[in-house]
């Protein structure tokens, strides 16, 4: 009987499996941490200010007397802020996370054959590996804080209460000392192994469907009375619909963080690229991308993307070498997205 070639599927797409709410702020003292009482919100407010020429100049624009025009004419911005309360000295982040079962499978497949070899190739993946060396990376990155951002960046002190929920109420819950843990590595303190051990297992459950997962996720970080703290900004595509040079964002008027800002602090666990002991983990992406800096870290040409690597690995039935790359494939499956052969 004459078998056909296996060819990757022109529709294919993945749900993701870690699904983070938006991140909202509150507000209130570092010794309030324990208490019951409600934290007030931290709002987004406007705010007019007068900024000074600073942009670089071409070079028919450094005349001295040109320049000196410039200058005169003041650079006037309404930008959005949110800041702290003058009494408090503590913000509150709050977001809950869903980990969902089912990786590998795909939410659309018009390929029986290849839906079939993918959910075999995961399964052998998971049988040799399990969900253990992933599942203690994204335990890792909420007990280290990175989901904070900017707001992690010189805070005296970050505490993150991670809980799990059962039926609306707190089964365990886990507290981490942020600044202990490292955000170059995924290496556990001593006196965080035993609850990062529990909370990678719990993750590693949800995402082999052994069990429902939800998780309440609440970090406090002391950073001093009023000061000024980072939301998510809004990306604007019609600038002719606001005069704001900055807009935040926020969820009735409570400052707020994107989920796939969150999201993306979750996944930075791909230490498995060539460059990784000089660059730290980055967001597990297909082709490695940091926009921050502009650069793709997992080259097609290398065939070291996630392309390159699932295709060798189900159509050729070519596991990748490094066991990293593997990881590396079972996270961006967990990742989700739209992964289908190119038209």
């Amino acid at each position: 009987m004459a078998t056909t070639t296996l060819k990757t599927a022109s529709v294919l797409a993945f749900e993701r499996k870690l699904d983070p709410s938006d991140a909202l702020f509150f507000s209130g003292s570092w010794g309030q941490r324990s208490a019951t009482q409600q934290w007030p919100a931290v709002e987004v407010r406007e705010k007019s200010v007068r900024g000074t020429i600073s942009n670089r100049l071409k070079t028919g624009e450094q005349d001295p007397a040109k320049l000196d025009a410039k200058i005169e004419n003041p650079n006037l911005q309404t930008v959005d802020v949110a800041t702290l309360p003058a009494e408090s000295d503590t913000l509150k982040v709050s977001f809950t996370l869903r980990v969902l079962g089912g990786v590998g499978m795909p939410s659309a497949c018009n390929n029986a054959d290849y839906q079939r070899k993918l959910q075999s190739t995961v399964k052998g993946y998971v049988d040799k590996h399990g969900f253990a060396e992933l599942a203690r990376r994204y335990a890792c990155n909420l007990a280290n804080g990175r989901f904070l951002w900017r707001n992690r960046l010189g805070a005296e002190q970050v505490a993150v209460q991670v809980a799990q929920l059962v039926d609306g109420r707190s089964a365990q819950t886990w507290t981490f000392d942020a600044l202990a843990l490292s955000l170059r590595h995924f290496d556990a303190p001593p006196e965080a192994a035993a609850a990062l051990t529990q909370l990678s297992k719990l993750i590693a459950d949800g995402l082999a469907s052994n069990r429902h997962v939800l998780l309440q996720v609440t970090a406090f970080v002391r950073i001093g009375a009023g000061q000024e703290v980072f939301p998510s900004q809004e990306l604007i595509l019609d600038k002719a619909k606001t005069v704001k040079s900055k807009t935040l964002y926020h969820v009735s008027n409570i400052a707020g963080m994107h989920s796939q800002k969150v999201g993306n602090a979750l996944r930075t666990i791909d230490n498995w690229y060539l460059d990784a002991t000089e660059n730290g983990p980055i967001p597990v992406e297909p082709y490695g991308s940091v926009t921050t800096q502009g650069k793709a870290y997992r080259q097609p040409r290398q065939k070291a993307d996630f392309y390159s690597l699932l295709d060798s690995w189900v159509i050729k039935d070519e596991e990748p070498e490094l066991v990293g790359d593997q990881h590396f494939v079972m996270a961006t499956l967990i990742r989700g997205g739209v992964f289908g052969e190119a038209g």
